[in-house]
């Protein structure tokens, strides 16, 4: 039996990714604006293109987008100070413009593309349930045997997609995503701070809770550690510390 990789990256055809990001929204909790979060489009971007994969930036509305604040490294805040892939692409002209002119996902060819990424940030816990787009194209990913991965709160997608026979993809397969105890770290930190009441939560559920309801094996690899996971075609990634190590599986799955 040849040894010789039968799917490599050729320049001439390469892999073509559908990085799918939120549109700006507002926290029916807090009142705030949610968006993207930066690192989830950032180190995927910079994993696939490294590899030689073509990436494409879609979002359910299309248009113009919006990152949550914390995750641009030049916030005063200084929450993602150290994330210097962000700052690059950021502070990159011909990149950073790419945000402000996405494509809808409806114009998405399922046929033209290798895998979707959906990536997290605030805002898919806001609009992801009205999304209906979204919901049948990554089912269609996942139905024609193509990566279907999702990261951090953009794991909310699998709360909706189904497949042709109604059950949830989902289902019986093992995933991660935003765990519960990192939704308590971000609840004591708003608390702490007086952002929000004691007792009030940042999120209006929670990703760990409704996989579990909806039949998956869900697992977790520890408070903010880089953590992924593939069973079969899907891929999840934990949080944002982790989209470098989902498209790492994203591109394994590929066979590079």
């Amino acid at each position: 039996m040849s040894l010789h990789n039968h799917n490599p990256v050729q320049p001439s055809r390469p892999r073509r990714i559908a990085l799918v990001l939120a549109n700006p929204s507002v926290s029916t909790v807090s009142g705030w604006p949610v968006g993207f979060w930066w690192s989830e489009l950032t180190h995927p971007w910079l994993a696939f293109t490294e590899a030689g994969y073509t990436v494409e930036l879609f979002s359910p509305d299309g248009g113009a987008l919006q990152a949550d604040a914390m995750s641009d490294p030049d916030d005063p805040s200084g929450y993602s100070r150290h994330d210097i892939v962000s700052r690059g692409f950021i502070h990159t002209p011909e990149l950073r413009a790419l945000v402000d002119d996405t494509r809808r996902i409806a114009d998405i060819d399922v046929d033209a593309f290798d895998a979707i990424l959906v990536a997290g940030g605030q805002s898919p816990m806001f609009s992801f349930e009205r999304a209906t787009d979204l919901h049948a194209k990554f089912a269609a990913f996942h139905a024609a045997g193509k990566v279907a991965a999702a990261l951090c709160h953009g794991v909310a997608v699998l709360k909706y997609a189904k497949d042709a026979g109604g059950e949830y993809i989902a289902k019986g397969k093992t995933v991660t995503g935003f765990a519960n105890v990192e939704e308590e770290f971000a609840d004591n930190a708003v608390w702490e701070y007086n952002l929000l009441p004691r007792g009030t939560h940042l999120m209006p559920w929670r990703i760990e809770d409704a996989l579990r309801d909806l039949g998956a094996n869900y697992v977790q690899g520890g408070l903010w550690r880089s953590f992924a996971v593939r069973d079969g075609n899907l891929v999840t990634g934990q949080q944002n510390f982790s989209g470098a190590e989902t498209a790492r599986l994203v591109i394994e799955a590929l066979g590079r």
